[in-house]
């Protein structure tokens, strides 16, 4: 995956929540990272120091996006298979087939009418 630029990310910190005593009251040690392109965003207070916080949420963000992208692939991907199978043109045999069978269907269906 290529390297993404820092000015596509966007940081914000606001004070974690949990077990750290005064320490998480008084710091703002949560990390909120936003990838502005995609629009995709993380929030990580797993631990009481800022800086393990932004790395972890830089990990997560960029697990994220790779995610995603492939995600975006698999359905061009199931599309352009559900395309090709929608174009591709019956045998002989199974246009038969299905033209009996319809021609079947259509006679028992004329057996149904009104009884005079």
């Amino acid at each position: 995956m290529k390297k993404l630029p820092e000015s596509d990310f966007e940081e914000m910190f606001s004070r974690s929540s949990g077990p750290g005593g005064q320490h998480v009251n008084k710091v703002s040690t949560a990390v909120t990272l936003r990838h502005t392109p995609t629009g995709l965003m993380v929030t990580v207070s797993d631990s009481r120091s800022q800086a393990m916080n932004r790395e972890t949420a830089r990990r997560r963000l960029l697990r994220k996006i790779k995610d995603a992208a492939e995600a975006k692939k698999k359905a061009l991907l199931a599309e352009a298979a559900r395309e090709r199978r929608r174009k591709a043109t019956r045998s002989r045999g199974t246009k038969a087939k299905l033209v009996e069978s319809k021609r079947r269907r259509a006679e028992t269906k004329k057996m149904r009418g009104r009884v005079a």
